[in-house]
């Protein structure tokens, strides 16, 4: 029997050397839990029972536990590094198998798809055609790292002010190079459907108490011939307390609707060559489908010098990926070289009921189980889940001077469990040599 209880001390001693040399030894791996072996005792048991005073048997190891708890964020220069805040892990697929990591060691390859050092795709919500997140569906997330097509001009916004102070121009009739002809101007970049940056210039001519007429031109043409320097045309009125009278719009060029809002509509983008004087002609671009529509129903004219308060329009020119960022909910934004950016994805975590129940199948990954329970699915600092550190790595939660004692501890077992053995062994030698 005392053999038999030393060889079991051997054994568990053996273990505990292996968990905690495995520690020590992943102690610098990126996502790494360390484990801890737990043992039970031994008693033989008879079919009556055991009695009050039975003897042990020796030990057994019951279990290898993994420590899930926070590792320390260590910040790299790598945008595409994660690491988890909180609880959860990244859900990752090797051609369909599906394993779940904290190592958030992630780049792209040549596809396009976002996988870990080992070529495991990370899995998320993609997105569609019109980059709209696809949620509820889990698909492996591929960044669009080829150039963003340029968008026609369809929609511009804007908000000025005109100086209720100024007088009518004495100079007539408008003409573009005479700033005598006009009160005041301004000037908007619009793209056709090839990308090409136009100028839309507005000039404003007071024409009578609260009201103006607005001529546009586009690189100084007219919107839809560009042979010709003729403007596009607009007369519009403000109330007495200086707001903009959408009911005042009126013009023949362009269409305007009931509520203010008017449409420039077959524009001909154009372009100069290269004679003297510059002859114009059409650049084979169109400008959008819909014509462009143009809502300025915020502006007012009041006693102060003339301003434009705010201006944007939807349309931009073609872009290059130029970076990658990853907010604290998992979403992915590509940014371009337009100024653009656009969504791609977003991450998602899972979590299970019983962490300690996964299977751990080397890599820094773990596979679900019968104990672990099925994967909450769920995005970043949703429920219960952690947030996400974009450039940043967890470290290793292991602590590498407590597994040294640990080891040593363990040593000190292991000789004493052979020192039983040695002794059991002189104990049996003594009674083989009775005469």
């Amino acid at each position: 029997m005392s053999f038999n209880v030393g060889l079991s001390a051997l054994r568990a001693a053996t273990n505990d050397l292996n968990v905690t040399g495995n520690n020590i030894a992943n102690a610098g791996t990126v996502g790494f839990k360390q484990s801890r072996v737990e043992f039970g005792d031994l008693y033989a048991a008879s079919v009556q029972g055991t009695g009050s005073n039975q003897q042990g048997a020796g030990v057994q190891l019951s279990n290898v536990a993994q420590l899930f708890n926070q590792g320390n964020i260590n910040y790299t220069q790598n945008a595409l590094d994660l690491a988890i805040n909180g609880n959860g892990f990244f859900r990752t697929s090797n051609n369909g198998e599906v394993s779940y990591t904290r190592a958030g060691y992630f780049g792209v390859d040549r596809e396009g798809f976002m996988v870990n050092n080992f070529g495991h795709r990370l899995q998320g919500y993609a997105v569609n055609a019109n980059n709209n997140l696809q949620n509820g569906v889990i698909s492996d997330l591929r960044i669009q790292t080829g150039g963003q097509a340029p968008q026609a001009s369809g929609t511009l916004t804007q908000s000025f002010n005109l100086n209720a102070t100024n007088a009518i121009p004495a100079t007539a009739p408008f003409d573009p190079a005479d700033p005598n002809t006009y009160n005041s101007a301004t000037s908007t970049n619009i793209y056709d459907t090839q990308g090409n940056a136009h100028v839309m210039t507005q000039y404003f001519v007071k024409s009578g108490a609260n009201t103006w007429n607005m001529n546009v031109l586009i690189d100084g043409r007219n919107p839809a011939n560009p042979a010709s320097t003729v403007p596009y045309s607009l007369s519009m009125g403000f109330t007495a307390s200086g707001q903009l009278d959408p009911t005042s719009l009126v013009s023949t060029d362009f269409a305007v609707a009931p509520d203010g809002r008017f449409t420039l509509a077959g524009w001909v983008p154009a372009a100069a060559d290269n004679s003297v004087p510059p002859v114009w002609s059409a650049n084979g671009a169109n400008g959008a489908p819909a014509g462009l529509s143009v809502d300025m129903r915020n502006s007012t004219q009041f006693a102060s010098s003339f301003a434009v308060n705010s201006v944007s329009q939807d349309g931009f020119t073609t872009g290059q990926l130029s970076g990658l960022e990853i907010d604290d909910g998992g979403i992915i934004f590509a940014r371009y070289t337009n100024g653009q950016s656009a969504v791609q994805g977003q991450i998602v975590l899972a979590n299970f009921a019983n962490v300690q129940g996964l299977t751990p199948v080397g890599k820094s990954a773990w596979a679900q189980s019968f104990q672990s329970g099925e994967p909450v699915i769920g995005t970043p600092r949703s429920g219960t889940l952690g947030a996400l550190q974009s450039g940043a790595l967890e470290d290793s939660n292991v602590d590498v001077s407590e597994q040294l004692v640990a080891m040593i501890v363990a040593q000190r077992n292991y000789q004493a469990a052979a020192k039983t053995i040695e002794t059991e062994s002189t104990v049996t030698q003594t009674i083989i040599n009775i005469r």
